[in-house]
């Protein structure tokens, strides 16, 4: 009865000792609080989560819906470190590694398993954009390297043999169980003290003298001087609620697991993504998991499955895995992510009409939520706490990248999703 009359649920969560403790979702929002961070899904979750790992006491997170509700729970859940840029790269090193630790750290994880990623090349270009990519990738550190044609057929038995001019590999990259993932988030937020606020919407910023004073929500008004604006897919709305223009947007994205097969076992299986194609594939439960998108497309949400590019895909993907063509599928579905106009994070401060809204920032991964989330996440917690970062240069990554139509100055990640094309908006 107290706790109701407080306002709060009691609720047992594991800690990050891996123990039980008595912690509390918040069902109205406290007056204060050091920083607030809008968005439950995996970077609002984990960027309150690292907050707290920085020594800020009083971390508030806002969540319209419930925890992991948005594109979170209907990922795919790869995670690959082999981006097409610096930072790319970087960001995908941090956040496998952090998935593969989070065992010891949390005493729970996301399901981490390396299972090795290929990207296979078709012609003699891909062949010299891999190199300078592989290059790139190993000055920064990354653990990958070149197969060729017969290396790549013997590493991916069940695939169409000779059918590439071969491939990059990194044997580290692999995948996440998205919905433990949300599991994991959930604990670690819990165990740490944040105080969440579920079905919870954020409405607005409190600006005096060009600095944040508080947030505005569906339930009252929270005094802060910080606040860490993510949204994934609704990123674009969050930010017009706050007053600020992020050039990010939805789209549909399609995923299927076939049938099991003895042709996807795990061992016969590293995942793959053709980028000509935009398809990817990796093991689950006995068959395989692809997905794809059709960049033709408009952007906005979408979660109805396409049947019609579903079927265009599938003569690709039967193509390169032929057992494909062969099975039956035991899971569809369609969710909508976003997506920046260069495929590359957001990263920096919130910038309003009359410039930057001192102790605002806002944090995107550009479509790449489960494979960049943990870094994107660690990345703007420094930049709340320390004004910078050591994980990766956010220089031009900020919303000052983008001019009054959303296009950006710098050149797309060339390893990403086909997104639609934005130039105008």
């Amino acid at each position: 009865m107290v706790e109701q009359l407080l306002g709060v649920e009691r609720r047992d969560a594991l800690t990050d000792c891996s123990g039980y403790a008595s912690v509390a979702f918040v069902t109205t929002v406290p007056s204060s609080a050091d920083v607030v961070v809008v968005g439950g899904g995996t970077i609002g979750a984990w960027a309150a989560w690292f907050l707290t790992r920085s020594g800020i006491g009083d971390v508030v997170l806002v969540e319209r819906d419930t925890l992991g509700q948005g594109a979170s729970s209907r990922a795919a859940g790869m995670v690959r470190a082999q981006g097409g840029t610096e930072a790319a790269v970087r960001l995908g090193m941090f956040s496998r590694e952090f998935y593969a630790g989070q065992q010891d750290l949390l005493g729970i994880d996301s399901g981490f398993v390396a299972q090795g990623y290929c990207m296979p090349c078709f012609s003699d270009a891909e062949v010299a954009a891999a190199q300078q990519r592989i290059a790139m990738q190993r000055a920064v550190g990354l653990d990958v390297r070149w197969v060729g044609s017969d290396e790549m057929d013997e590493l991916n038995p069940s695939m169409a043999p000779g059918r590439t001019l071969g491939s990059s590999y990194a044997p580290g990259d692999g995948y996440i169980d998205p919905p433990r993932n949300v599991l994991a988030y959930t604990a670690a937020l819990l165990g740490a003290g944040v105080r969440v606020c579920e079905r919870t919407a954020f409405t607005g910023l409190v600006v005096e003298g060009g600095r944040v004073t508080g947030v505005r929500t569906s339930a009252g008004e929270v005094a802060t001087s910080r606040v860490v604006l993510t949204g994934g897919p609704t990123l674009a709305a969050v930010g017009s609620a706050a007053g600020v223009r992020i050039p990010s947007w939805g789209a549909r994205h399609q995923v299927v697991v076939t049938e099991a097969h003895p042709d996807f076992a795990p061992e016969r299986l590293p995942m793959v993504f053709d980028l000509m194609s935009g398809i990817y594939w990796r093991p689950c439960e006995g068959g395989v998991l692809w997905g794809m998108s059709n960049p033709e497309e408009e952007p906005g949400e979408a979660t109805e499955f396409d049947a019609a590019y579903f079927e265009l895909m599938r003569q690709r993907m039967a193509a390169l895995l032929p057992t494909t063509g062969k099975v039956g599928l035991r899971k569809t579905w369609a969710a909508t992510i976003d997506f920046t106009p260069d495929h590359l994070p957001i990263l920096g401060p919130a910038i309003g009409a009359d410039g930057p809204i001192e102790g605002a920032f806002v944090a995107a991964a550009g479509g790449h939520g489960m494979m960049w989330g943990p870094g994107v996440a660690r990345a703007i917690a420094d930049l709340a706490v320390e004004g910078g970062t050591d994980l990766l240069d956010v220089t031009d990554l900020g919303l000052d990248r983008f001019d009054e139509h959303g296009r950006s100055r710098l050149d797309p990640d060339p390893v990403a999703l086909p997104f639609p094309s934005i130039t105008q908006r």
